[in-house]
């Protein structure tokens, strides 16, 4: 009974191990889904109805992370690259090519989005901005 009660044991144990080991592990204050409040001179409203978002829970190498981004129409792929002292390289921007009625927002993002290079987290806000001030508002998606 001994010898049953500690194998038993011994296959929970490894179970349990094995399952940890293989936990994708994303860092919570940026690796999530993240949605669009304000950008250049577009609306709150004109945000929310083309569904404008970025995606930064891809697969993460070291610092970087292949994210995603929805603007309307197509799909916009990325690399992201955020480091501890607030910088961050965007980089390999790429997209689907639909073409769709009213792409200006997507156009414009896809623009400056590369010029981005610093971000600042606040609770579940995320801030990008570039050298000249320009700004991109995101709220995390998770966030009721």
């Amino acid at each position: 009974m001994k010898n049953i009660f500690l194998a038993l044991f011994s296959v929970f144990i490894l179970t349990m191990v094995l399952n940890c080991s293989a936990t994708k592990v994303n860092n919570q204050h940026y690796q999530r889904e993240w949605m669009m409040i304000s950008f250049d001179q577009f609306s709150k409203q004109h945000l929310i109805e083309n569904n404008a978002k970025i995606n930064l829970t891809g697969e993460k190498t070291g610092n970087r992370i292949k994210g995603s981004a929805t603007m309307g129409c197509n799909r916009i792929f990325f690399l992201a690259e955020l480091r501890n002292n607030g910088k961050v390289k965007i980089s390999e921007i790429g997209s689907t090519k639909m073409a769709c009625q009213n792409m200006e927002l997507e156009n414009v993002f896809i623009k400056k989005f590369s010029n981005m290079k610093k971000y600042l987290i606040e609770g579940h806000r995320l801030t990008l901005s570039d050298d000249n001030g320009n700004q991109m508002k995101f709220i995390a998606a998770d966030w009721d």
